[in-house]
């Protein structure tokens, strides 16, 4: 019998990383849950435990129940009638699947009904069901919104919704609007105090919302009258058995078929504030978009072994002139590239998780108590690496989720064209990936200011200065020109003091920073697993090539040459008449 983690060694290997062990003793808190709770570790070793048995259990349904259901979901899809949502016979079999295994709210508190699992395991369950469907991967990552309420949310209203969501009931987070995609701050949602208690009322309409007819909805909307900006915008709950939220449409798109992007229209909806007012964009938002950005890494690095499994496996079996075309060197280093992006990705998806697993358990800590100058300046120093990883993380490997499902395709030849084989769906839904939770692009625009502050030049010394094996140090060599470059490249670009210049070579400056990243991240792998060399060689390989090309291309421009690339008036005027 399979199993999606235990067939993925690579998950285990992450799941025991050194920093493992602050991470669960900040967590647990001494392990002060064990006489309260009869399933609360013990010790670490305990923990390390209950991490594995969850995730084995994980791993266990995703092979057997969610995988197996993908394909019909992609073909039947959400339905909606009277402004109700219906799912897809198969998305209602994962989630009685997930809720009777207590896979609801699991890295919540054990007081509203959750596991208190740190991020890791969090992420990698995430990982795992994204591989076996990134659209029930949406539905099943949304109660990632829970952390948000509990990190925001009254303690009243941390009893009345968490509880709830560990007991399996869904989320959604209504943001966008017709006129507001990206600009959160053009949102106009109207919310208006009623003056009974703390009851609001909203009007107006979303769009593009995951599981738009959810059970629980954390809703941004505009509080102050006046306001245009993101400072007249406050976060609310809206529960949907109290009515006046229908859902108009759910959009025809291009994949996660399975998962309901809808169109919801407020019609005098009742809510409740979460938090204060005016920090619904400027505080709420900005946690819950890095924590949903996490969760579209964790779905594309699913995606991205999805889509090495199946090149790997077609190319092993699929016989031309003589011999499996696996042994075609177009063909095996398309596969060895495949493999190589996936183990960069992970290995980037979980530093990112531990960093956020450190800075949000002190996070909590602070609640309760002081923290001292030492924890301080622990939490200050994940946080900062969290949020310049964040971004950097859910450009590449959303960049490689969909490089490695076009790759999938091309493997199968005309056959990856047709629905018969799972390439099809898993190139559809990568599409996705570097576009929502923001796109690649701005992602580009978070990062830059750690190219330009040194965020990422820091880091780089910092696993530069780690002892890798002896017959690692080529690689650690390497990766050390490598940075020689990237400093280089920063210091060109930064010298001309013009922030259009900079924008526009912002993404090559990100890139770079990436490779150098995501080849320390693999070294580090593989000098604790040497399973993990090839693919450290490979990326590495690939990162000098890319990092040079960056380096020649910032080289030889002359920043009086941007004018080239703006669209000037003449060429707009023809465009507007075709």
């Amino acid at each position: 019998m399979s199993n999606f983690y235990t067939d993925t060694p690579s998950l285990r290997h992450h799941l025991h990383h050194p920093l493992m062990r602050r991470i669960v003793e900040l967590k647990e808190r001494d392990f002060r849950d064990r006489d309260e709770f009869d399933y609360a570790p013990v010790d670490f070793e305990d923990a390390m435990d209950n991490y594995e048995k969850v995730l084995d259990i994980v791993g266990e349904i995703c092979d057997e129940i969610v995988a197996p259901n993908a394909e019909d979901v992609d073909h039947e899809g959400p339905t909606v009638s009277g402004g109700r949502v219906a799912y897809a016979e198969g998305t209602r079999r994962n989630l009685d699947a997930v809720r009777k295994a207590g896979l609801m709210g699991i890295s919540m508190p054990r007081r509203y009904g959750g596991l208190n699992f740190s991020f890791v395991p969090y992420i990698m369950a995430a990982d795992m069901v994204s591989r076996a469907d990134a659209g029930f991967g949406n539905l099943w990552g949304l109660q990632d919104c829970a952390e948000t309420l509990y990190e925001f949310g009254s303690e009243d209203q941390r009893l009345r919704y968490i509880t709830r969501v560990c007991a399996g009931e869904t989320m959604s987070m209504d943001l966008t609007e017709p006129d507001a995609g990206s600009d959160l701050q053009s949102v106009m949602l109207k919310a208006t105090c009623d003056g009974v208690g703390d009851c609001w009322r909203l009007n107006g309409v979303k769009r593009f919302i995951t599981n738009g007819d959810s059970d629980i909805h954390l809703v941004l909307a505009r509080s102050e009258d006046g306001t245009r900006d993101g400072r007249g915008l406050s976060m609310f709950i809206y529960d949907k058995k109290d009515g006046g939220v229908d859902v108009r449409r759910i959009e025809n798109k291009l994949g996660i078929k399975g998962s309901p992007t809808c169109e919801l229209v407020y019609r005098n909806a009742k809510a409740e504030l979460c938090g204060e007012r005016r920090l619904g964009l400027i505080k709420y938002v900005m946690s819950l978009m890095n924590g949903a950005r996490l969760g579209i890494m964790a779905q594309a690095v699913g995606i991205c072994e999805a889509a090495w499994r199946e090149g790997y496996k077609y190319a092993c079996e699929r016989h031309q002139f003589g011999k499996a075309i696996i042994n075609f060197p177009a063909i095996y280093e398309m596969v060895a590239m495949m493999r190589a992006r996936t183990d960069a990705s992970r290995a980037m998806l979980y530093e990112t998780a531990r960093y956020v697993d450190v800075y949000k358990a002190l996070d909590d800590i602070s609640r309760e108590r002081k923290l001292t100058p030492e924890e301080r300046q622990e939490q200050k120093t994940y946080a900062k690496l969290a949020d310049a990883y964040t971004p950097m993380g859910k450009a590449m490997s959303t960049e490689y989720a969909n490089q490695n499902a076009y790759d999938a395709i091309q493997i199968h030849g005309g056959s990856g064209f047709m629905k018969d084989y799972a390439c099809e769906r898993l190139y559809r839904d990568a599409r996705i990936t570097n576009i929502y939770e923001g796109t690649t692009q701005l992602q580009v625009v978070a990062a830059i200011r750690h190219v330009t502050t040194g965020t990422y030049l820091n880091q780089l010394r910092a696993y530069a200065s780690i002892a890798y094996r002896p017959e690692l140090d080529g690689y650690g060599k390497r990766l050390a020109v490598m940075t020689g470059i990237y400093e280089e490249m920063v210091a060109t670009v930064t010298s001309v003091k013009d922030n259009e210049y900079l924008d526009f070579m912002a993404r090559r400056l990100v890139e770079s920073a990436a490779f150098c990243i995501l080849g320390y991240l693999l070294l580090q792998d593989a000098d604790r697993d040497a399973s993990f060399l090839k693919s450290a060689d490979i990326y590495i390989n690939f990162g000098e090539s890319e990092i040079r090309k960056n380096r020649d291309f910032i080289s030889r421009f002359n920043p009086e040459n941007l004018n080239s690339y703006r669209q000037d008036q003449n060429f707009n005027t023809i465009a507007a008449n075709v």
